[in-house]
């Protein structure tokens, strides 16, 4: 993969007629390193919000050991890339095949909603003496946006039930839930951990691990979360009073890879204070085309400056499907024209990993923007840098951290 020190560089260099992943491995570290060194527990990778393995490596080196899988597919790869990794199956309904892969690759965690889960567990593992199960308990619609409360989740009486029931077969009892994607509001974690201190004591049991989930937050434009101090506080304080003698797990997706990558497409027309590019919404930009979620653009002209005002942009895609669309506003020089080129910030997370095929639109072009290092074509045999080439000694001390 090679190396950029901007992604200014990379259009100056490659004036790529195709969509570019830019890595951020810098980022990535500092993200992990944040949560690693604040939060009380353990931290768990969410596979799913980026998969690629060049980003899971740049963790894996920063201290990450611990991933968040929900597949047959995520337990395989995340497996053959980090065979002494802890590997939990935190999605609550799971195909009876894909928990018998998991068990035979050494995965012990497992969440569940209901007792057909729970049974299904059980059986395709050989009713195992050495499982962790962990009950998903289903919380109201809180401030987040993306709401995850519908889906997923035992209610009040079934969550008793079921924790009754894990305790009987587990060798240790979790219990788990999601305040919702993109959390506005700390206090929302507090909230939950009373609910399910609420339902341990109904159900009379020893729970072992809480898990709090994932939903912390990164900023884009109009939406500045609160500080990142405030949720660990917020997770800390209620567990100290309601559960002084657990284990706590996280699971952060978006708020691990979000920063540390971006995408630079192409502007292939402009009409009016609309832009043609030649990435959108079965590309990259899902989240911007269903969601109307914006994201930092910045252009990139190589040749010369950039001139007016920022204006207000809207785009499309490049498929032929009139929905390949994301109002935006994105902020943009009032000059920006066809030929010009845009990064779109904060797509480490649910970017690459949305991506389609559709209309043939699809590019797999990847480049690392590390700020302290110039171009470097060297190849690689196919992975990605290694990231102890850019930490300080005392990171690379610490990397071994479970």
């Amino acid at each position: 993969m090679a190396v950029f020190a901007d992604a200014d560089a990379v259009v100056r260099t490659l004036r790529p007629d195709v969509p570019v992943t830019c890595i951020y491995p810098e980022k990535l570290r500092e993200n992990a390193e944040r949560f690693l060194s604040v939060f009380p527990g353990q931290v768990l990778y969410a596979v799913k919000s980026n998969p690629d393995p060049r980003v899971m490596r740049y963790l894996y080196g920063a201290g990450i050991r611990h991933f968040d899988v929900a597949s047959a597919e995520e337990v395989t790869t995340t497996r053959s890339l980090f065979p002494k990794a802890r590997l939990s199956f935190m999605h609550p309904v799971k195909s009876r095949s894909a928990i018998a892969t998991a068990y035979r690759l050494g995965v012990r965690d497992y969440a569940l909603d209901s007792a057909s889960e729970l049974l299904k567990i059980v059986e395709e593992t050989g009713s195992a003496r050495d499982l962790n199960l962990f009950v998903r308990v289903a919380l109201p619609k809180g401030n987040a946006a993306y709401d995850l409360s519908g889906k997923f989740g035992a209610h009040e009486e079934d969550a008793v039930t079921l924790l009754q029931a894990a305790r009987r077969v587990a060798a240790r009892v979790g219990l788990c839930f999601h305040v919702g994607s993109q959390c506005m509001e700390p206090a929302a974690y507090a909230t939950a951990i009373e609910r399910v201190r609420a339902l341990v004591d109904r159900a009379g049991v020893v729970v072992d691990i809480l898990d709090v989930g994932g939903g912390f937050p990164v900023s884009y434009p109009g939406l500045e979360p609160p500080a990142f101090g405030l949720y660990m506080d917020a997770i800390q304080n209620a567990a100290q009073h309601l559960f002084p003698a657990i284990e706590l797990w996280c699971e952060p997706g978006r708020a691990l890879a979000g920063s540390g990558g971006s995408v630079i497409v192409k502007v292939e027309l402009r009409r009016g204070h609309t832009l043609y590019i030649n990435d959108g919404t079965y590309g990259s930009l899902f989240d911007a085309g269903s969601f109307g979620w914006r994201y930092p653009v910045r252009a990139i002209r190589p040749d010369s400056a950039l001139a007016g005002a920022l204006e207000p942009f809207s785009f499309f895609g490049p498929t032929c499907d009139t929905v390949d669309y994301m109002k935006g506003p994105f902020m943009l020089p009032a000059d920006i024209a066809e030929g010009d080129w845009i990064e779109i910030g904060q797509l480490g997370a649910y970017g690459a990993a949305m991506r389609t095929r559709f209309n043939g639109f699809y590019s797999d072009e990847t480049v690392a923007i590390v700020p302290s290092r110039a171009y470097d074509d060297t190849p690689t045999g196919g992975d990605a840098i290694s990231i102890t080439d850019h930490l300080p000694a005392r990171q690379i001390a610490r990397s071994g951290r479970k």
